[in-house]
């Protein structure tokens, strides 16, 4: 049976930022999906990331530093449950979900070091997989489209209803539907087995990753470094 017609785990998070050493979770959702696209299960939460959230973040998520305060769950516990929800999900053998997974996984393992809590890659004793990441696939599959490729742009590219975007529940459930399209459409991504998709995305992210790098240095800084590991970036020493 293709991935496509089976269930599938969807992950996504709003942040204080884009940068995966420093910032930290503001909310998070873990959705499951079944074949059909209902969703069967989900969880969600807001945290009080414990600093201030930056006012262009809370202008795209909407969450204020005042509301995690007064109504977010304390970081450390809700790390703990967002790592064992992945986890759990990954270890039962349901394909992740996850819209640029290398800054989604990888902040959730920044957070996890933070705290001193064990991260999915120690839960599953290996790095997270099987991950199916909208993004890197989109870019593989139809490499020289025009336009943007973030999450609404890809929902309204493949014909995928995305309401109140930006909230964690529905990104991730607009992510997981997108994605079942993608392997609808693109042959022969949709019928290969999970194993051979993650290593495809594992080189594709690598290829795009050099390819943005040789642009970058050809125009704008001759010293660009664009991060090639997918799905999680290496912890630095």
């Amino acid at each position: 049976m293709s991935w496509i017609s089976g269930p599938l785990l969807a992950f996504d998070l709003e942040t204080t930022g884009t940068d995966v050493e420093t910032d930290r979770i503001v909310t998070a959702a873990v959705v499951r999906l079944e074949a059909d696209g209902s969703v069967s299960r989900e969880r969600t939460w807001l945290l009080d990331p414990g600093v201030a959230i930056p006012e262009q973040a809370s202008a795209i998520h909407g969450i204020s530093t005042e509301r995690a305060r007064a109504h977010g769950a304390p970081a450390a516990a809700a790390v703990e449950e967002i790592a064992a929800a992945v986890a759990e999900g990954l270890r039962s053998g349901t394909p992740l979900v996850v819209m640029n997974a290398r800054y989604d996984l990888s902040l959730l393992d920044r957070e996890c070091r933070r705290y001193g809590i064990e991260s999915v890659s120690e839960r599953l004793g290996d790095a997270p997989s099987p991950v199916i990441d909208p993004l890197v696939i989109d870019k593989h599959v139809d490499k020289y489209r025009k336009g943007k490729r973030a999450l609404h742009a890809l929902c309204a590219h493949y014909g995928v209803s995305l309401e109140d975007a930006h909230d964690a529940r529905a990104d991730a459930v607009a992510a997981a539907r997108v994605v079942r399209r993608m392997g609808e459409k693109h042959q022969p991504v949709g019928v290969m087995g999970l194993e051979e998709l993650h290593g495809l995305q594992v080189r594709a992210a690598a290829e795009q990753s050099l390819s943005l790098q040789a642009y970058l240095r050809r125009t704008a800084d001759p010293a660009a470094v664009v991060e090639a590991a997918w799905p999680l970036i290496p912890r630095m020493r």
